[in-house]
């Protein structure tokens, strides 16, 4: 009998790799960019301060994330960083001549999340110089973020926060439709709408902003807008209680 068996999802297949890292704010604040993404593996490979983890800085930029920050990895070498891993991707703006083949974030984050059976790493260099060529020629992939070509320098957490970013919505897409907003009441009932819009126009008539012998397309333009809003029921009271205080406060 066969057993069907669940592909194990991108959050749990991908770590974060940082070389020789100087600044521990850095380190803590990349431990936030992929915890706010839902990623939990970071790795840290010769970082230039010792017990860069646990320094007051890196511990203040982690900033909530003191849990990646506390079970990040620390080791001596990037193959050690890399062990179990068939994919790497190293991100870098500078290209090189015996570079892996260049790609984009977006492109090669649906990449990772599609092809379940990879174990991934994306590796980030010093903060001042960078991967070595050394380093970007055991990878797969060379990153680089499409950024203004007049000013293209990311600081290493933003990066990382590019990264995880793009991996989390190509492994469970946008979230939210574009129109989505925090908070949604009750829609209102098609009846609820209709006396609004009775209530509405006897208050433009009433306001002579309406000619009820020629009120040529105004309500059904109205109608149009208010359709595109999905009303909910608090909004149509709002509208009704407008469209009362005009009909009363009127001489």
């Amino acid at each position: 009998m066969n057993t069907l068996v669940s592909p194990i999802p991108l959050f749990d297949r991908l770590r974060f790799v940082l070389v020789e890292t100087s600044r521990p704010g850095n380190i803590g604040a990349a431990a936030r960019a992929i915890k706010t993404m839902g990623f939990t593996q970071l790795v840290l490979v010769n970082p230039r301060i010792e017990g860069a983890v646990r320094h007051e800085e890196a511990v203040a930029f982690a900033s909530g994330a003191q849990d990646v920050l506390e079970n990040a990895r620390v080791v001596g070498s990037l193959d050690e960083a890399l062990a179990g891993c068939n994919f790497v991707a190293a991100m870098s703006a500078r290209l090189r001549e015996f570079s892996p083949p260049r790609r984009l974030p977006r492109e090669l984050a649906a990449q990772l999340a599609t092809e379940t059976g990879l174990q991934a790493a994306l590796v980030f260099g010093n903060e001042r110089f960078g991967l070595s060529n050394e380093h970007v020629e055991k990878c797969n992939a060379l990153l680089t973020v499409p950024a203004n070509p007049a000013y293209s320098s990311l600081n290493l957490a933003q990066a990382v926060q590019i990264l995880a970013y793009e991996c989390r919505v190509a492994e469970l897409g946008e979230g939210l439709p574009p129109t989505a907003i925090g908070f949604q009441g009750a829609l209102a009932s098609t009846e609820q709408v209709e006396g609004m819009f009775a209530h509405l126009e006897q208050a433009l008539v009433a306001i002579d902003f309406l000619d009820p012998q020629q009120p040529k397309k105004l309500m059904p333009r109205l109608r149009r807008l208010f359709a595109r809003a999905a009303m909910e029921t608090e909004e149509v009271n709002i509208l009704r209680g407008i469209a009362h205080h005009i009909l009363h406060k009127k001489p």
